[in-house]
C-alpha cells in the first residue's frame, strides 16, 4: 500500500498481510479497528490501528504500510 491509499482506509475494512500465512495458507486478515490519524506538521507520517482475531492489535504507520494489501 502507499501513502495515498492508507489515508484513505475506513473502520472496518479489511486488509490482508503480504509475507504473514493462516494454517491453511491463507494470507493473515487484518481489519482497520479505528480512524486514521495524520500529522499536520509532516504529511508524511500516519497512524492507523488494526486488529486480527480477538487478541492481536497493531498499527499501520509510514514503516509497515508495504506489508499489508487492500482485500
Amino acid at each position: 500500500m502507499n501513502l495515498l491509499e492508507v489515508r484513505s482506509l475506513t473502520r472496518g475494512e479489511i486488509l490482508h498481510h503480504v509475507s504473514e500465512v493462516n494454517a491453511d495458507k491463507t494470507p493473515q486478515r487484518w481489519f482497520v479497528s479505528g480512524r486514521v490519524k495524520i500529522w499536520k506538521r509532516d504529511a508524511s507520517k500516519v497512524k492507523v490501528p488494526i486488529k486480527h482475531g480477538l487478541y492481536i492489535n497493531g498499527y499501520i504507520t509510514e514503516e509497515n504500510m508495504h506489508l499489508l494489501n487492500r482485500s
